[in-house]
Order: C-alpha cells, then structure tokens, then sequence
C-alpha cells in the first residue's frame, strides 16, 4: 500500500535553486487533511499527468477542496473526503538571484554606416539581478517532469534572451556608433530597463537589474568577421581590405586601387541600375580585383617582367586585347556565365574599336 503523505514542506533551498520536485522521484500520495508548509518567497504548485493544477503560496496549508479546487475537481474527490491521490508538488523558488554573471558571446554586431568598414563588433560583460515573476508560467515551460531546475540550467537561455533582446534594441535607437550604444547601456541601468524585460516575462521571469561595462570593439581578421556578418556585407569589407592593401603599394597594384577598382568607386550602386547590370559590374570588379592581387603578389615575388604582361586596367589597344584573352580563359574555366561574358565582351570589344579609329 503506498505511503500517503501526511505533512510535506522544503527548507533548504540551495542558492541557485529556481524549482524544486518533492517527492524527488516524482508521483507522491496525498489526500485531503494532508498538510502543505510553504516558506516565504516560495509557491508550491500541484502537478498532475503533466497538467499544472493549484498553487499555494506562503504559509501552512490543510488540503481541502477550497484551495485545491482544480485538483480536487480533477480527481472526483468529494468534500471532506479522505481517498488518497496522484500528483508531484513543485516548490518555486520567488527569490532574486543577484549578480548572475552575463556576457556578449557571441559579439552583437553594429553597422557603422561611413565609418572603417561599416560593422563594428561590440563586446562587453556585467551582471544582472534576475528571479522568477510569474512561477506557474515558469514551471510550464522549465519546470514539470524535473527533480530540480538550477540556474545553471537555463542560463544559456537567459544569455541568449539577453543578447537578443540588446541586439534588437541597438537595431531599433539608431545607434551608429560604439558611443551611441554605450548610451543605451545607461539607459537599461535606469528607467528603460521595463524594455529589456518584455521576453523574459514570456517565461515567467524579471531582471530586476541590469550591470554592464561599457562596450568595447572586439579585434577580429576579416576570415573571422564572417562568423559574425552576412555573406554580401563581408564581401564588400574583404574587397575593402584588398583595395586598401593595394593603395598603400607604391606598384601597378596602388594605381588599380586608387582608380576605384574592385570597389566600385563612383560606380557604387548605381541609380536605377537593374539587376543584370548589377550582376555585369559586380563580376568586372572581381576580375579587376583578381588581377589586383595578382600584380601585387607578382610585385612581392620580384617578378616585375610578368607583372609588366599583366595589365593593370584596360586603357590602351594592348591592354584590352589581353583583358580580353583573360576573359576568355575565365569562361572556359567556367568562372563567368556565357551571358556575363557576352555582356563584357562586347562592352570592351566596343572600346576596343574605338581607340583603332582614334589611331
């Protein structure tokens, strides 16, 4: 015959306790007269087959069909009866817990219009103080079927909410820059903290305050910066760094540079240019860009006679000429599309006239 449960109380909490499960191994016994102490700052909630039932707050409960209604409706007891019956009880843990450590990893990112490479990676670290506001809604979601919950179990969660929620609000003040964000920062440790606390109610809990150092720039190489960014924007930051390589380079390689290409100096998302002519001038960069690189490679190597075969930029007859032979190279390879190709071909086969009648 199983044991009924006469008198059920936990007293010692753990300091990073949230929910706690008696009995431990789950389905206890207990019946209308059994008696429920509940300490201060705690709940203790009823669970039944997974569905969350009465709650009882702070205090020494006899349980009756008045504060088990639910419950007690759900089993089919009758009034002032004694049959036993199934259920977990769950004790929630109603105290803050202060100074939970809390750190951006990953970085947020932040575009930085005109500024460097337009992204900056901010990183910073604090404490806040968290507890739970709303413990039914708690136990739903973290809660039921467990023994216990520590905060070391949800507190990936709790990190990942944290940065989401400061990444949307960064999105949404219009901060461009590391010291517009680090006004934000001041004001989540004031008045504008209720904002950073709209996803966590979803879970049933509060920041109840909110620590951080100011944010700083995190020093990342480009190959790690795409951890960070979407393909096209780390695109546009790598021919970046390559152009400023290249203009800092005394050599063929500076004057390409310095004439816009692989940039797209002057040409940068032109008026009304459709996609097709966006297509057609993003692959003319990258070629020119490849070239680039290539002469600077050539220029580090020694190998000025080589570099003196490859044309800088196409200007004169020669130079398209070979622009030209590379071209077709690149289609056998199947580097460019036959359409891109056409389109290239004859925009340089057109200048290549040209400059013959000018002769």
């Amino acid at each position: 015959m199983p044991r009924i449960i006469d008198v059920v109380s936990h007293v010692n909490v753990m300091d990073d306790e949230l929910v706690w499960r008696e009995p431990q191994e789950g389905d206890g016994d207990f019946r209308l007269g059994s008696q429920v102490i509940v300490q201060e700052s705690q709940v203790a909630i009823f669970v039944r087959q997974g569905q969350v039932l009465d709650a009882l707050g702070p205090g020494s409960h006899t349980l009756s069909t008045a504060n088990l209604p639910i419950l007690s409706g759900l089993v089919g007891l009758v009034t002032g009866g004694r049959n036993p019956f199934t259920a977990d009880l769950y004790f929630v843990n109603l105290k803050d817990m202060p100074q939970v450590p809390w750190g951006t990893n990953p970085p947020i990112v932040l575009e930085t219009p005109g500024k460097g490479v337009g992204v900056v990676l901010l990183i910073t670290h604090g404490v806040i103080d968290i507890g739970i506001e709303d413990p039914v809604r708690f136990l739903k979601q973290y809660g039921v079927g467990k023994a216990v919950v520590r905060l070391a179990d949800i507190r990936d969660r709790i990190q990942t909410m944290l940065l989401g929620e400061l990444a949307g609000l960064l999105s949404s003040s219009g901060a461009k820059s590391i010291m517009e964000a680090n006004q934000l920062l001041q004001d989540l440790e004031g008045a504008a903290l209720a904002k950073l606390n709209e996803q966590f109610a979803a879970i049933g809990m509060r920041i109840k305050a909110f620590e951080a150092k100011p944010f700083t720039a995190k020093d990342v190489s480009t190959e790690e910066l795409r951890n960070y960014v979407d393909f096209e924007t780390w695109e546009r930051i790598r021919r970046l760094e390559v152009a400023d390589a290249a203009a800092s380079n005394q050599g063929a390689g500076g004057a390409l540079a310095s004439a816009g290409v692989g940039l797209g100096v002057g040409q940068q998302v032109g008026a009304a240019m459709n996609p097709e002519q966006a297509a057609l001038q993003q692959q003319q960069q990258m070629m020119m860009m490849q070239m680039m690189q290539q002469m600077m490679q050539q220029q580090g190597q020694g190998g000025q006679a080589q570099q003196a075969a490859t044309p800088s930029t196409p200007k004169t007859a020669e130079e398209i000429r070979a622009f030209l032979d590379q071209l077709d190279a690149r289609l056998m390879a199947g580097e460019v599309s036959e359409k891109i190709y056409e389109r290239l071909y004859a925009k340089w086969e057109a200048r290549l006239k040209e400059l013959s009648g000018d002769e």
